[in-house]
């Protein structure tokens, strides 16, 4: 686990989701809206209907995974495949990884791709795997969503699409981003070492 540093360089990485105001992520986990618990989400008039891609594009050099939704449904649990493949949000502080500490990497659960490391992993706090960058560029595909009436980021794993939960700009660390995932969508691979949980964090 990540030990949080004071010093933030938010200002010089923020990301503007399209203006207006913010609200407390708190208000989204009553409504069951979204997988962030204290973090920011912006309000704007922007399409109401969907995601649409950002800047950033699939990595041409990957090999994508496509699968029908029946094969889908028998590869995953169906709170996997709720979130994977249906975008949903799984309770605060009910996933497997929310606190978890053991050092090694987390693999997309729809596709086995390495997504991040447990070195960027950090507690926010807000009953969702946070992390403040991914393993590698290309790992992940960045998406307005315009869903529910306001402006979120979207992440989804660039192989095989699945949903994995949204990016904040409210992160605590030097990065100043806060990868908020679902538990469910992600599989943690530990490190052959062992499984003893990191110092970082604590």
């Amino acid at each position: 686990m990540m030990k949080v540093s004071q010093g933030n360089n938010s200002a010089k990485l923020s990301r503007a989701l399209l203006g207006g105001v913010t609200l407390c992520g708190a208000a989204l986990l009553s409504a069951g809206l979204g997988a962030c618990d204290r973090g920011s989400c912006s309000i704007s008039n922007a399409p109401k209907n969907g995601a649409a891609p950002l800047a950033q594009t699939e990595n041409a050099s990957m090999e994508q995974v496509v699968r029908t939704d029946e094969e889908w449904k028998q590869l995953l649990t169906p709170l996997q495949y709720n979130v994977l493949r249906e975008k949903g949000t799984e309770r605060a502080f009910s996933g497997k990884y929310w606190d978890a500490k053991t050092p090694g990497e987390y693999r997309c659960a729809g596709c086995g791709e390495v997504l991040f490391v447990s070195d960027s992993k950090f507690d926010s706090g807000c009953g969702w795997p946070s992390f403040d960058k991914v393993a590698a560029q290309g790992k992940i595909i960045e998406s307005v969503d315009g869903s529910h009436g306001m402006v979120r980021t979207e992440v989804t794993c660039a192989k095989c699409g699945g949903h994995l939960g949204h990016l904040f700009n409210d992160g605590p660390t030097n990065t100043g981003m806060r990868y908020c995932i679902n538990s469910a969508s992600i599989e943690l691979e530990p490190d052959t070492e062992g499984s003893k949980p990191s110092a970082k964090g604590k």
